[in-house]
């Protein structure tokens, strides 16, 4: 089963997508100073396949993605039976993961997503639009697997 809190429309989470962040709960991993503490408990409703597609179906007219974020250690067939739903009915979006493991999570079938984000946040390190950081984003392309992290370095804020 997994649950989510919320939902929100990001830019900058997944380049050049405008992404619709369906914000997971349970995760376990208790990163110091996580910007997404709330995540770590056991809140929220079940992301049903049937409120998924709701989720969606409110959003996909201005959407290019779909991003699971705050994925603790649950059993990948949930998060793998929702991506697999989204690329069956929504074959235009994208998908992605936001996990806080270091490593690709074991059982995640790569061939649903187009974006996973690993690694957990490091205060030392920075987030991810810092080139310090210890989290990697790797875009899929048919199980084939590039990291991008640096696109998120590459755009500065213009000033005002």
């Amino acid at each position: 089963m997994i649950k989510y809190v919320d939902t929100q429309i990001v830019f900058s989470e997944i380049p050049e997508e405008i992404t619709l962040a369906i914000n997971i709960s349970n995760c376990w991993f208790h990163c110091p100073k996580c910007h997404s503490a709330w995540l770590q408990q056991d809140i929220g409703k079940d992301l049903t396949l049937g409120t998924l597609d709701q989720l969606i179906q409110k959003h996909v007219a201005g959407i290019t993605c779909v991003c699971f974020m705050g994925e603790g250690d649950f059993d990948q067939k949930y998060i793998n039976a929702r991506a697999r739903f989204i690329k069956q009915h929504y074959p235009k979006l994208k998908v992605g993961l936001y996990t806080g493991r270091a490593v690709f999570p074991p059982g995640l079938d790569l061939i649903h997503f187009d974006y996973v984000k690993i690694g957990p946040y490091n205060e030392k390190r920075g987030p991810i639009n810092k080139p310090t950081t210890n989290q990697r984003l790797y875009k899929v392309v048919n199980g084939y697997i590039a990291d991008i992290t640096y696109l998120f370095w590459k755009h500065k804020k213009l000033k005002t």
